[in-house]
This record gives C-alpha cells, sequence and structure tokens, in this order.
C-alpha cells in the first residue's frame, strides 16, 4: 500500500484539549501551576516581565481583533440573509467555518492562562473573581464546543470585542500610557454579561418552550444546541455578572479602594512595581491607582517612618548638646 494511502487510511488524530478528561487535567494543571508559583515566589523579590507581558497583551489584543473580523465576515451575511433570530437559532448557523472560529477562541482561553502566571511572578494576590472567571470561562467554550448551540457567535463576539480594547489597554499601560476610560472596561464586561444573559435565556426559554411547552407557552421557535449546555452557560454567566458587579462595586464605589491590579476585573498589572522613597515614606503619600501595592508595603513603611523620625530626634539632641570648654 503507498504510504500516502496509509497515511489517509488512519483516523485523524483527536482535536487537542477536545476531551473532558483531558479538559479537566488542563484545569487541575492551571490551578497546580498558578499556587505552584505563588509557593516558589515567597522568598524571592517580584519579576517584572514587562517585555514578556507587553508581547502577550498584544498578541491577544490583535489576535482577539482578527478573529472577531473573521467571525463577522461569516454571521453579518447570514443575518442579512435569515434575520437576526434565524441567525441565533437556526442550525445553519453553526458552519463549518464558524465552529473553527469558536475552536481558535477556545484556544485563546488557555493562552489568557498567562495572565495569571503574570500575576504570581509578580507577587500579586490572586483573586477568586480572576481565578474562577479565567478556568470556568475555558470550561465554559469547551461545552460550547460539544453542546453546538447556534446563538455562541452572540456571545463570543462580545467577549472578543471586549478584549480587544481590554488587552490593548494592558498592553499600552505596560509602555507607560495613562488612559481616563480605564474604569469603563469593567462596566464593558457588566454591559457585556447583561447582553449574553438576555439572548441566552431567550434562547433557552423559546428552546425549552419549543419542546415541552408548546401548547400552553408563547416561543418563537426553537433553538438549536443542548439543553444541559444551555443552561450551564446561563449559569455561570449569571455568577459573572454577579461578582463583576460587586468588583465594580468595592473598586469604584466606595470611598476608601482597596489595591486593585489597574482597577480592572479581570487583575491584570501594567508590569510596573511601585517603590516607595524616603520622601513617600515620610510625606504618606498614597499608592497612585494602577500601581501593584501589598499589605506588607504600609508595614514595612510605618517601621521605615519610625526609624527615620527617630534617627532625626537623635540627631537633633546631640546637635543642641553643650560641651563645656
Amino acid at each position: 500500500m503507498p504510504l500516502a494511502d496509509l497515511l489517509l487510511a488512519a483516523p485523524p488524530p483527536p482535536t487537542p484539549l477536545s476531551t473532558t478528561p483531558v479538559v479537566v487535567a488542563a484545569l487541575v494543571g492551571y490551578l497546580a501551576l498558578i499556587f505552584g508559583i505563588q509557593a516558589a515566589m515567597k522568598n524571592h523579590p517580584p519579576q517584572k516581565l514587562n517585555t514578556l507581558f507587553k508581547a502577550h497583551n498584544f498578541i491577544l489584543s490583535a489576535g482577539s481583533l482578527l478573529l472577531l473580523i473573521l467571525l463577522l465576515e461569516e454571521i453579518v451575511p447570514i443575518i442579512w440573509r435569515n434575520g437576526i433570530f434565524n441567525a441565533m437559532c437556526a442550525h445553519e448557523s453553526w458552519t463549518s467555518r464558524m465552529e473553527f472560529y469558536y475552536m481558535i477562541n477556545y484556544y485563546f482561553k488557555y493562552l489568557e492562562f498567562l495572565d495569571t502566571v503574570f500575576l504570581a511572578f509578580k507577587k500579586k494576590p490572586l483573586s477568586f473573581l480572576h481565578v474562577f472567571h479565567h478556568s470556568a470561562t475555558a470550561l465554559l467554550c469547551y461545552s460550547q464546543l460539544v453542546g453546538k448551540p447556534s446563538m455562541s457567535w452572540t456571545v463570543i463576539g462580545l467577549n472578543l470585542g471586549v478584549h480587544v480594547l481590554m488587552y490593548y489597554y494592558y498592553y499600552a499601560t505596560a509602555r507607560g500610557a495613562k488612559f481616563w476610560w480605564k474604569k469603563y472596561l469593567t462596566m464593558m464586561q457588566i454591559i457585556q454579561f447583561i447582553i449574553d444573559l438576555f439572548i441566552g435565556y431567550f434562547c433557552s426559554y423559546t428552546h425549552l418552550a419549543a419542546i415541552y411547552w408548546a401548547d400552553s407557552m408563547p416561543y418563537m421557535g426553537d433553538c438549536t444546541g443542548s439543553k444541559t449546555t444551555a443552561l450551564f452557560g446561563c449559569g455561570l454567566l449569571t455568577s459573572y455578572l454577579g461578582l463583576f458587579i460587586n468588583f465594580y462595586r468595592q473598586t469604584y464605589k466606595k470611598g476608601t479602594k482597596q489595591p486593585q491590579a489597574n482597577g480592572i476585573a479581570n487583575g491584570h498589572t501594567n508590569g510596573k512595581l511601585h517603590q516607595r522613597t524616603n520622601a513617600d515614606v515620610c510625606q504618606r503619600k498614597p499608592l497612585r491607582t494602577g500601581d501593584i501595592s501589598f499589605l506588607e508595603d504600609s508595614f514595612y513603611g510605618d517601621i521605615q517612618a519610625q526609624v527615620w523620625t527617630t534617627s532625626e530626634q537623635l540627631r537633633g539632641h546631640l546637635l543642641a548638646v553643650h560641651v563645656p570648654g
């Protein structure tokens, strides 16, 4: 048998990260890695990694933009031909190209795990929101590929749009840029989840109504996709909405702000570590929003201020001592 025929006769290998055991193992590995880095960095100074950080965020911003353009190129003609409802609910919306784009978006979620790796090397506290959001979103994207809900493009498209701006913000601030619209990124994420949930619950309802309550409940037609996938997605996005609203209130609506990584819910840093000078300590200048601060800073800052004050007082006493001639 010719070699080409032999190769073609063999079953194709499975797509990477396409089975539940492998996905679960990858998520467990992600958690083990970041907490392992935290433990290893306990007795080491924070690492800046600014060049790698900028490259990472530039790639994700540019990649999200390219994928969003490709997604729109495929879905806009479908909307034009069939209308918005059919574009969300008809089986024809799940094309082979769209599935390929969804798969690339799914792989992006594993690249986004590096967000947490950077935080761990910089010794930035890892919030529950950050770790939960990153790990659960990878699982959500996997479930969408398995359940094949035809409305997936709405959620993925909105997410890509937010990520274009968000990762560009991280890239630009790592280069020293400053933006007045920082807090509006979190607002965009919240609005994104509200729209996601409206579409998700609507499509889930009309799908369930078409199956179980067609004679008693109004509905617009069936929506293709797994019921389990739809309900899992709605539940997870609802939890995201609550967590992000709570983050926004704690960060921007309280008089005393807790240290945040650039004030954005994903918990990134701009790659710059704030270092207090003696003048900062003595004048008690607050850290600027967007700089990294640690709980230990306030403790050690108090000690430095006390030592400085005591040394100045001692110097004053020595100068005031009169030595008889």
